[in-house]
């Protein structure tokens, strides 16, 4: 696997590096709580094409790789948006392979008339909880008591969700306007396939985070003296932030080869897409724990840029579940399902 990046994959990193870094940063982030949404962030995604990005050009898209989708999850990780990106990129692209049944769905989205998010988890009865963006959205897609539904978010049928994470969650009420887009084995098809992509991002993005928390920590460990000396010269602090930055760039190895599978090797994507989240999700949450810990008090307050990412990258992850639940999937794909 070659992971050096051509000359328009690292325009594409520059490009929303750049955007991120002006229209993102950690006073926006604040500013965005405690709902979680930066509207003026999501229309500059929005102009740059971040939707179009994650389609087919037969659908009206740009056609990029899931690759290129997961460098730029990457940066929006490094900047902990303040936006449902991903979700957003996944319903695209569900939408898009649904065909014809989804057609008014998809232009609607891309046209800037709808946001519509991917919930990755999959409910049995008629509510959805905790769905990711839904506190924003005007659609939620998700696989709901066996269907894959386009739910709208009508008034009064959605609450909210404060979260430590600060993430525009929502409980959504299913009412008699959903959009049956699949059922059966179809529709458990396509939400498997897509719930690939979302894992697959949301490594890549807790990769971002957890690499720009590392980045924070070195920081601080070389302005912060302690005995006239930088405190990153002792090895209680040295020592794991070395553990972090080792387990970031295995995370970052590991995410990276989940998205070239989906050209490469589509027969181990299931299994490599479960297994960099979990991985991910174990480092992010090691990293910026780390990174806090060594601020002291002074990383628990909130003009402190660690907590953000502290709490950022959990609540990412957690919309789905622990790394154990990401383990299972790959247990399963590996092995087989277990009955009952």
């Amino acid at each position: 696997m070659d992971l050096t990046l051509s000359g328009e994959q690292k325009q594409l990193v520059e490009s929303f590096a750049a955007l991120y870094a002006r229209e993102s940063p950690t006073e926006r982030v604040r500013a965005a709580e405690p709902l979680g949404f930066d509207a003026r962030l999501w229309q500059a995604l929005r102009e740059i094409g971040v939707l179009e990005m994650a389609v087919s050009e037969e659908a009206g898209g740009w056609s990029s790789s899931v690759v290129e989708l997961a460098l730029i999850a990457e940066q929006f990780g490094c900047a902990v948006g303040s936006a449902p990106v991903i979700e957003a990129q996944v319903a695209v692209r569900l939408l898009a392979s649904i065909g014809a049944a989804a057609a008014d769905l998809l232009d609607s989205a891309l046209n800037g008339q709808s946001l519509i998010v991917f919930a990755p988890r999959s409910y049995p009865g008629q509510r959805i909880e905790l769905a990711p963006g839904g506190a924003v959205a005007d659609v939620v897609v998700a696989m709901v008591g066996g269907n894959l539904l386009a739910v709208p978010v009508a008034a009064g049928a959605a609450r909210q969700v404060e979260n430590l994470g600060t993430l525009p969650l929502a409980d959504i009420m299913v009412a008699d306007g959903a959009t049956l887009l699949a059922e059966g084995f179809q529709a458990a098809r396509l939400h498997s396939e897509a719930l690939d992509v979302w894992l697959t991002l949301t490594a890549a993005a807790l990769v971002g985070g957890a690499g720009k928390a590392v980045q924070i920590g070195v920081q601080y460990a070389k302005e912060r003296h302690a005995f006239g000396t930088p405190i990153g010269a002792f090895q209680a602090v040295s020592h794991p932030l070395a553990d972090s930055a080792t387990a970031v760039d295995g995370a970052r190895l590991l995410a990276f080869e989940a998205a070239c599978a989906f050209d490469d090797d589509p027969a181990r994507v299931t299994e490599l897409a479960a297994m960099a989240f979990a991985f991910a999700y174990e480092s992010a949450r090691d990293a910026t724990r780390r990174s806090l810990h060594i601020h002291g008090g002074y990383g628990f307050g909130m003009e402190g840029d660690i907590q953000l990412f502290y709490r950022r990258v959990r609540a990412w992850a957690l919309v789905y579940g622990d790394s154990n639940a990401a383990l299972d999937r790959v247990a399963d794909a590996r092995y087989g399902a277990v009955a009952g």
